[in-house]
């Protein structure tokens, strides 16, 4: 497998939300009667990242969640994405699905969609792959949970951030938050995750859990630190095993059966996004 081949393991899902809610137009059709903005945005979003952002032409894997990716981490808490309402609006973005993966087969893109997985445990699987074949891997995304992930090898590509700040690696995770990828887990069961409704420990902020968390240690390290004194470590000692359930929440898997492995080629360069609708016969 060729290893000078970058692979971007893009987020379907959140790229979605962004292209239906946060493109600067709304595209409609030419009869002005369906909205196309969620299609034309998502394959506008991809174009332009790939063009300006990355150094090299990438092979492209697109990852969806699957229907019931979230239950099983909804059986451990069921408290876990329960703030996420399907309302009007994310049921447009919803609908949009079948369209994009229609769009991606037909410029032989790879997509992956796994009933009962959510997209980051896909996600951080083929980035596991990847490091086993040594190859340069941007996740595309917003969500701060692939911060987990990042080594020397492998970033996050978020294009909503200002230019100059959107290639994160390790090092840009420790100067914004002072913990490392692999403390990330720990890092959010403490503080709470809003996105994904984990509260976190009353009173313990992302500055308090970075500081508990300095010098590396980890949620297992911590008990016999000395650092869980007064009220706040209390706190953390009496919610220790709902703390370590967070944890679980937040750790992405690296071992799931796949319906496709990455063949190592560059993918195909997409066309203007008003091209790859016409072709869909959306127009």
């Amino acid at each position: 497998m060729p290893v000078h081949v970058p692979i971007l393991l893009v987020d379907g899902h959140n790229l979605l939300w962004r292209a239906a809610f946060g493109f600067p137009a709304e595209i409609r059709s030419r009869d002005k009667t369906r909205d196309l903005t969620a299609v034309f945005g998502f394959f506008a979003l991809l174009r332009v990242a790939i063009r300006d952002e990355l150094p090299a032409a990438p092979e492209v894997v697109v990852v969806f969640d699957g229907e019931h990716g979230a239950a099983e981490r909804q059986r451990a808490d069921e408290q876990y994405k329960a703030n996420r309402e399907l309302d009007d609006g994310a049921r447009k973005a919803l609908e949009a699905i079948p369209e994009v993966q229609r769009g991606l087969d037909l410029y032989s893109l790879h997509w992956i969609e796994i009933d009962q997985a959510e997209a980051d445990d896909v996600i951080a699987t083929l980035v596991n792959h990847a490091r086993s074949h040594n190859r340069a891997t941007w996740i595309f995304s917003t969500d701060r949970d692939y911060y987990q992930l990042l080594d020397s090898n492998v970033r996050v590509l978020n294009t909503a951030m200002h230019p100059g700040k959107r290639h994160i690696g390790p090092d840009e995770v420790h100067a914004r938050y002072q913990v490392w990828p692999r403390q990330w887990p720990c890092f959010c069961a403490l503080k709470g995750d809003p996105a994904d409704n984990i509260p976190g420990v009353r009173g313990i902020g992302a500055t308090t859990a970075a500081r508990l968390l300095a010098g590396g240690l980890t949620l297992g390290d911590l008990p016999a630190s000395g650092r869980l004194t007064g009220a706040k470590g209390s706190l953390i000692e009496e919610q220790w095993d709902q703390v370590l359930a967070w944890r679980e929440l937040v750790l992405m898997r690296t071992d799931l059966p796949l319906p496709l492995t990455p063949t190592g080629d560059a993918s195909v360069e997409l066309p203007k996004p008003a091209e790859v609708i016409d072709k869909l016969e959306l127009w």
